[in-house]
């Protein structure tokens, strides 16, 4: 029996017509997600933590699997370690081709507080336990599948499917996807739409599906070091304008400032799509038109208690790294800080720049960007957003594609500056507190939740890439 014809089915359709086929069977789509649940836990064996990466691993690991199958793939290196993965299965060049990427390194993960090891593939309690299995190297393997199980049914393609796995992303992608399009753009020159991280499956923590996210939009990063210099000395005879108590003072000031509350268009649709499904009628009222409601003091306070709804309506500032001296009994020289910038698409850079030192209030202090980059957009009217609704419609009756604001940044800017529409969907049931795990501890994904990625993933590529 057909592979295609039979994930249809699986996905909820109640005619089932591929190839000629009007019923089928599920014990081969049985077999395709088990060995996605077991090349999922493989991969999260191989430690790619950023820095150092050593993506190679990862690649060489996706190779292997390609040569198995009979899919031309090749390794990139951008630095020695520094690998990315190229595979394509090729079409009848009628359509444009569909690039599924994902990036192959990972966070680190601290062991002493995770209840599993993060990098041992843990299977325990229905779920996969590690570094990864959510950002992103579960889309990693469902994108594998969906191009095994094409080149397996040997489906006639319109348009050539490209897998494209990248290092760096978690440091900015410098040494993947921006060294794949820097020094090998003629690889990629044909492709009409990526496919990537970014959105999912939003679900209330009962497991209700509540719409379908997609990334056509981001924050977009203003990566910064502080540095401060003072007069260094012994830690016995302490300084009052030490360079560690000076930038601590404008840390201080940093973490006391509130950016200010903007809404910007695709924020205020969101919401308004959104609005009937939350379960407070008052609120449903407020969330219909947003940018009005957070006048009010009091809804603005609790509707910004929520992280993620917060990141969304304001530029946000993180302090994520500290250094000073290397030796308890040493006052130094120098003392730095990183903050990690996520700046609204319509916000001037330079503009927040000048507030930030207007804030810290100390002009010797040292400011430099780390990673910036222009905002960017995909359109809200390609044939993926039309197929993904006709999939959720058969999947969740009622559920509404939306286009949120994403508050994280991904691979996608180095596409869109190119030209080449990125769209950020991950197939997967996701919930606020599985948004917490990412970058969090005891990150992890249910077999159940690979497993239905496995087949919409499928059955997006399929319709995208063959009709």
């Amino acid at each position: 029996m057909k592979i295609g014809a039979f994930l249809q089915c699986a996905l909820g359709f109640v005619l089932c017509v591929l190839n000629g086929v009007e019923q089928a069977g599920l014990a081969d789509e049985g077999a395709l997600e088990q060995q996605a649940v077991s090349l999922l836990a493989e991969y999260l064996a191989i430690d790619t933590t950023n820095p150092p990466g050593n993506e190679v691993k990862a690649a060489e690991f996706f190779k292997a699997i390609f040569d198995r199958d009979g899919i031309e793939a090749t390794v990139l290196e951008s630095a020695p370690g520094r690998g990315n993965i190229y595979a394509r299965l090729k079409g009848d060049g009628s359509k444009k081709s569909i690039v599924l990427l994902n990036h192959m390194d990972v966070v680190p993960a601290y062991k002493q507080l995770w209840s599993v090891d993060p990098f041992a593939g843990a299977l325990r309690d229905g779920y996969l336990w590690g570094r990864g299995s959510l950002d992103m190297k579960g889309m990693g393997i469902v994108e594998l599948m969906a191009m095994l199980a094409l080149k397996r049914e040997g489906i006639p393609l319109r348009a050539d499917v490209i897998f494209l796995g990248v290092a760096d992303e978690e440091a900015g992608g410098a040494m993947g996807a921006g060294f794949m399009l820097k020094e090998h753009y003629e690889l990629l020159e044909s492709a009409g739409i990526v496919l990537n991280e970014g959105g999912s499956i939003y679900a209330s923590e009962d497991g209700k599906v509540l719409h379908y996210d997609v990334e056509t939009t981001q924050k977009t990063p203003l990566w910064l070091t502080l540095t401060t210099t003072g007069k260094p000395g012994h830690g016995s005879a302490p300084r009052g304008d030490s360079a560690v108590g000076r930038l601590v003072e404008a840390l201080h000031r940093i973490g006391g400032y509130q950016t200010p509350l903007t809404v910007e268009p695709i924020v205020q649709q969101f919401y308004a799509e959104t609005a009937d499904l939350d379960p407070s009628p008052q609120r449903r009222v407020s969330l219909r038109d947003l940018r009005e409601s957070l006048k009010n003091p009091d809804f603005a306070a609790e509707f910004t208690h929520n992280p993620f709804a917060n990141a969304r309506v304001r530029n946000t500032i993180s302090i994520t790294m500290l250094e000073g001296s290397n030796k308890i009994n040493v006052i130094p020289a120098l003392a730095s800080a990183r903050l990690d910038v996520r700046l609204l698409p319509s916000e001037d850079p330079q503009q927040f720049l000048d507030e930030l030192r207007r804030v810290i209030a100390d002009d010797s202090i040292k400011i430099e960007p780390v990673l910036s980059f222009m905002p960017s957009s995909s359109p809200t009217d390609a044939e993926f957003l039309r197929v993904l609704r006709e999939l959720a419609q058969n999947l969740h009756p009622g559920a509404k594609v939306v286009t949120p604001l994403s508050i994280g940044f991904t691979d996608c800017h180095y596409f869109r500056e190119h030209g080449i529409a990125c769209y950020g969907f991950m197939p997967f049931k996701r919930t606020d507190k599985d948004a917490e795990r990412i970058h969090g501890n005891d990150e992890r994904i249910s077999v159940d939740n690979l497993k239905s990625g496995t087949r919409i993933m499928y059955e997006l590529v399929r319709r995208m890439a063959a009709q």
